[in-house]
């Protein structure tokens, strides 16, 4: 049996994914200041002209990863095993708090990043949080 919750947190969590790596992969200089100013931008997306082919190759890549992992997320969707759609939902709520756990202790020491880590944080616990509200409900079905 299948829960609709699953297949529409993992499509709406794909849909994500996918623009974000998109974004990144095509229109890094635009995501960058959106995301952290113009100054940070700037200083972020390298001095040298090397330095600069070497962060846009490497921001390329992680786009690509995020294009990937929602491609992934879509696939997962379909699949009506329950045990698993528990497993994972609980595997992505570690995920996220992981996310939120290295931004806390590792991203906002960095000056550049500095402001902009609370709003990541807020963006990661929102993520988790749709998992574990699918978590919820599915136990709440399981025993009811």
């Amino acid at each position: 049996m299948e829960s609709s919750g699953f297949t529409v947190i993992c499509r709406l969590h794909s849909l994500i994914a996918v623009t974000c790596g998109a974004l990144i992969m095509f229109y890094l200089n635009e995501v960058s200041v959106v995301g952290h100013g113009i100054e940070t931008a700037g200083k972020l997306l390298g001095s040298t002209p090397h330095d600069q082919l070497l962060i846009q190759i490497s921001e390329s890549f992680a786009g690509l990863l995020l294009v990937v992992i929602g491609f992934l997320l879509f696939m997962v969707a379909f699949i009506k095993d329950k045990e698993f759609q528990s497993f994972f939902a609980k595997g992505c709520v570690l995920l996220h708090i992981s996310m939120a756990l290295w931004r806390v202790y590792f991203e906002r020491l960095l000056e550049d990043l500095a402001h902009a880590w609370p709003r990541q944080l807020v963006g990661d616990f929102l993520l988790a949080l749709s998992w574990v509200f699918f978590l919820v409900y599915s136990w709440r079905e399981k025993y009811d």
